[in-house]
């Protein structure tokens, strides 16, 4: 199970591991009251699109297209993601206000796509 929560919000029941999946640490927050098990910087759009999106809400079905493309072209952290989550529940980690709008949202949606698309595979063979 792949959930998201504000990198904010205090830990919850089920969070299993997790992870922050933004580039830039979140303002105000120290390290020990975010109780990130990993940072995960290399999942996180690049800066140029980060910029480009700004949280316009207009701009998120490109927003997410153009994030998937990166995401592509970085197989090991995605992978790295993907074997996290077969493991047991992980939370993917998100500074912005926009809940239902953000870079773990279109996170998600493209690891569960993996995820539906390429099972584990199986160690017997």
């Amino acid at each position: 199970m792949i959930r998201t929560r504000r990198v904010y919000l205090p830990p919850g029941p089920g969070d299993g591991v997790r992870v922050l999946v933004d580039r830039l640490w979140p303002r105000g927050l120290a390290r020990k009251a975010a109780a990130v098990d990993l940072w995960l910087r290399e999942v996180a759009p690049s800066d140029a699109l980060r910029r480009w999106y700004g949280h316009d809400p207009a701009r998120w079905a490109r927003f997410v297209r153009r994030y998937h493309a990166e995401l592509e072209a970085r197989p090991e952290a995605v992978d790295r993601l993907l074997a996290l989550a077969r493991e047991g529940p992980v939370t993917l980690l998100f500074a912005a206000r926009d809940t239902e709008r953000n870079n773990a949202v279109a996170l998600r949606a493209f690891l569960e796509a993996r995820l539906r698309r390429r099972p584990a595979a199986d160690p017997s063979g």
